[in-house]
């Protein structure tokens, strides 16, 4: 009994000193200015949404600031650009995502089942798209490929005798699609290469012995390796791609009409085309919500898929 009494007290008396060496650790101390620094750089912005938020703020009347409460939230959901924006949104988000995933899954198995000479430099050119700025590859696309007169399409439309088509105008949200598409791709095919090269070829020399044929090891044996890669690329480019803008500014400035206009560009017109500063902050507002929503499933997502693999 004197043993057993010994023993459950032991860890008794040693968990006070514990707990006042990690209260007394400097190590809060050391990292509490980075934090506070982070935490103002953070706060200051969205406390300032906030308030504009609040306020009728519109550039055109200065003088007129006055207290409005959710006026302005109200003002931008029943806003005639609000449902062609958002459904634009959840459409180039989901169109990206597909055409990345699906594709890079399928380029970077080509890539690693392949093997000719020069498929390093391949490999390069498949990625450097992704290193191009959004304006620049917006403009090659725009003058370069889809112009209806000295575009690329354009030769071959006329080279089989049928009408050019102006992309931008009869087809802007599929023209913007393609352009952040080819500019994403490459990010997907980046991170699915290299987890490719970490999978076991024993199990795959296995596999062949067993007499599994190239699409049953990639279904059964790739597939499952990719599944963390896989939701690292959607978590990473759903966040960006929420946020488009630069593609649309530069090719169709959110038309014709409402036709390619994302929340991101719409809060942008609200702002500096209309000069409803309390309006784009309430947009603003609102867009981040939407951007949380989709980032904490997605994590929940990954965390689970992680767990599961685990």
């Amino acid at each position: 009994m004197n043993t057993s009494t010994t023993t459950v007290k032991a860890p008794l008396e040693i968990a006070p000193p514990a707990r006042k060496a990690r209260v007394a650790n400097p190590g809060w101390f050391l990292v509490s200015p980075s934090v506070a620094l982070l935490l103002l750089w953070m706060i200051v912005p969205l406390g300032m949404t906030v308030y504009f938020s609040m306020i009728r703020y519109n550039l055109l009347y200065p003088g007129e600031n006055q207290f409005v409460g959710l006026e302005n939230f109200t003002y931008f959901l029943t806003d005639s650009g609000f449902m062609p924006g958002a459904t634009n949104t959840l459409l180039l988000v989901g169109s990206v995502l597909l055409i990345s995933i699906v594709l890079g899954v399928l380029i970077s198995a080509l890539l690693e089942a392949s093997e000719f000479f020069g498929r390093g430099i391949v490999r390069v050119l498949l990625i450097s798209p992704f290193f191009i700025m959004p304006t620049v590859g917006a403009l090659i696309w725009k003058n370069l490929i889809f112009h209806p007169v000295s575009g690329i399409l354009a030769s071959v439309w006329k080279l089989f005798g049928a009408q050019p088509v102006d992309w931008l105008a009869h087809y802007p949200l599929l023209s913007i699609i393609i352009i952040v598409s080819w500019q994403w791709l490459p990010f997907a095919i980046l991170i699915l290469m290299t987890a490719m090269q970490s999978l076991d070829q024993e199990q795959k020399e296995a596999a062949r012995l067993d007499g599994a044929g190239p699409i049953a090891i990639f279904w059964h044996l790739t597939l499952p390796h990719l599944a963390r890669p896989i939701a690292v690329v959607l978590m990473i480019e759903t966040i960006f791609l929420l946020s488009v803008f630069a593609e649309i500014f530069t090719t169709t400035n959110g038309g014709p009409g409402y036709a390619s206009t994302n929340l991101a560009y719409l809060i942008y017109n609200q702002a500096l085309v209309q000069f409803d500063v309390g309006m784009a902050s309430a947009g603003g507002l609102i867009a981040v919500v939407i951007a949380n929503i989709a980032a904490i499933i997605l994590v929940r997502m990954i965390g689970k898929n992680l767990t599961d693999k685990n």
